[in-house]
């Protein structure tokens, strides 16, 4: 018996995620994929935490796994929101108000509502990857 395992790459897995996802919801976790990976080629797709997750690609310095510094945003998509988590986005100075709470953790989120919520926020959200881009610790 011949087994053939196929191994999907962080793109297709994340992609098949948005497949199954509710259409009102695919469209709008689709609208912010698109958004956050224009932001920056140094910006990666994988599944974290069961869901759609972006991370920093380059070279860092060492740090401990359970600091999550590599990571910029975990989808929270629970009972049908569309909730950013950025693990530590507390450590970007956002004076928008997009980046809500106040996590001992350090992370910090935001929720959007729709497809107008997106659009009306696309370009702080790029505002906010760019400026944690220029906190990384290379």
């Amino acid at each position: 018996m011949n087994t053939k395992t196929s191994v999907f790459s962080d793109k297709e897995q994340v992609s098949a995620h948005i497949k199954k996802l509710d259409p009102a919801v695919k469209k709008i976790v689709q609208s912010l994929r698109k958004i956050i990976l224009s932001t920056d080629k140094e910006i990666g797709e994988h599944i974290k935490w069961n869901n759609p997750a972006f991370y920093y690609t380059g070279e860092m310095k060492p740090f401990k796994p359970e600091e999550h510094k590599r990571e910029i945003i975990v989808f929270n998509l629970f009972k049908g929101r569309i909730m950013l988590v950025f693990p530590s986005g507390a450590k970007v100075k956002d004076t928008s108000g997009l980046l809500q709470g106040e996590y001992k953790d350090g992370r910090r989120i935001t929720i959007f509502k729709d497809l107008n919520d997106v659009a009306l926020k696309k370009k702080i959200l790029q505002s906010v990857l760019k400026k944690w881009l220029t906190l990384v610790e290379k």
